[in-house]
């Protein structure tokens, strides 16, 4: 088979580049700690240089002046961006400003790599499942990738948090509701995984326990911040914004752009710090998306939904199965069926793929070749060449477009993979999740 020749030549060029006996080590619980620390290390020593410039970077300096005002606006001379978060994250970025404006940007990071830590030691056992040190390599390599979207985003601190959810799934639907209902409040985006729980999960009851325990809770928060009035505002905020350059549907109006066809361009919305394109037909499209976006995930919800009723029927039911190609394709098409198409929503995928590359290593090489391919895209897209690309410089124009392709054959792998399992018994996974 083509797929299977092809791994065959990546595991060709991976025993060319590392020696056998690295292998070994690097696939041991020490080695796997070695490389975090040393990841992690570069990130936090840039950091800590930058901070000791008074400095932040990328969107943690909206992250820092939204803290140093106490998150209100009153105490914002100029705005350095509406309020578009969910209130819990309010949380990390009071702890990074706890100290004041100039520890912020190296306390922030310190943060999310606590949280990779604590997310790493989940997945494997703290080392002690051998099995899953691939997966978590996997991860590392994946992290590195992403580089600073990970990193000084609010994307990259819900990322390890939404893993250590994954990996507790439909056998503890409880604590990984509760986890995951968490990190919603501090970005939307794990609200894919909290919907594919929800329809894989036996126990659906408490899942929606903790889903509401959970919102009474950043209920609670915005009360005692005095954020009450703008609980909301990450649902009411971003309605109005147009396509963004670098969304999957955006496509066509990007080469308009690029062809200088009709009236099509770019341009910033200064408002949400965000470029965009125009051009015929973009406005009914900005419209389309939102009822796209719930057809999508409705459709995703069936596909669960009945792989758990064939699967009961058929008496081969694996619910982590279900739980895990659903988690993808949920999020895959809140990246695809987004208008908003920002490059740090590529970190996304990380903690899904991770996870199923524990439970079924084979099966789930395909989407964590995909990934690393999208990564490498995203990377030459930001931070290498985005000013050429808002430039309508063709050649970047061609690799954002082979970015949004991959990721729609990423949905696709596992849109496929999730109707599969509800059409046929799976044979056992070498290896599952643990709690």
């Amino acid at each position: 088979m083509p797929t299977e020749r092809y791994f065959a030549a990546l595991t060709r060029l991976r025993d060319a580049a590392i020696p056998r006996s690295w292998q070994q080590r690097l696939l041991t619980p020490r080695g796997l700690l070695a490389g975090f620390v040393v990841v992690h290390l570069g990130f936090l020593i840039f950091a800590l240089i930058v901070s000791l410039q008074g400095n932040a970077f990328s969107d943690t300096n909206i992250y820092r002046a939204w803290a140093a005002a106490g998150f209100d606006e009153a105490n914002l001379p100029s705005g350095p961006s509406p309020w578009v978060y969910p209130v819990l994250a309010q949380i990390p970025m009071a702890l990074a400003g706890m100290f004041g404006p100039g520890p912020f940007f190296f306390l922030w990071v310190l943060i999310i790599s606590v949280l990779n830590a604590l997310a790493m030691g989940t997945l494997t056992r703290w080392g002690r499942n051998r099995a899953a040190l691939p997966a978590a390599w996997w991860w590392l390599v994946f992290i590195l990738l992403m580089g600073w979207l990970g990193f000084a985003r609010v994307d990259g601190l819900t990322a390890p948090i939404v893993l250590i959810g994954l990996v507790y799934g439909v056998s503890h639907p409880f604590v990984a509701s509760a986890i995951l209902s968490a990190a919603t409040w501090v970005k939307v985006w794990p609200a894919a995984v909290v919907l594919a729980l929800l329809a894989a999960a036996r126990r659906r009851g408490a899942v929606l326990l903790a889903g509401v325990l959970v919102t009474l809770g950043a209920v609670a928060v915005a009360a005692a911040s005095g954020s009450v009035h703008k609980i909301a505002d990450f649902l009411t905020q971003q309605g109005d914004r147009g396509m963004q350059l670098e969304a999957t549907f955006t496509t066509p109006w990007l080469w308009l752009s690029v062809l200088h066809i009709g009236d099509s361009h770019m341009y910033m919305n200064t408002d949400i710090n965000s470029m965009q394109v125009d051009g015929p037909g973009s406005d009914v499209m900005s419209k389309l998306m939102q009822p796209l976006f719930v057809v999508a995930a409705l459709a995703v919800v069936w596909l669960i939904v009945r792989g758990l009723r064939r699967g009961v029927a058929a008496g081969h039911l694996d619910r982590t199965a279900l739980f895990l190609a659903g988690s993808l394709t949920m999020v895959t098409a809140f990246i695809v069926f987004n208008k908003v198409g920002s490059p740090q929503f590529m970190v996304w995928l990380g903690p899904v793929i991770a996870v199923g590359l524990v439970h079924d290593r084979r099966a789930w090489r395909t989407p964590a070749a995909l990934a690393v391919l999208i990564g490498i895209a995203t990377f030459l897209i930001y931070p290498l060449f985005y000013t050429a690309l808002s430039h309508n410089n063709p050649v970047m124009a061609l690799v954002l477009t082979a970015r949004n392709a991959l990721l729609v054959v990423l949905m696709w792998w596992s849109a496929r993979r999730l109707q599969h399992l509800g059409s046929a018994p799976e044979e056992a996974p070498r290896a599952a999740p643990h709690a």
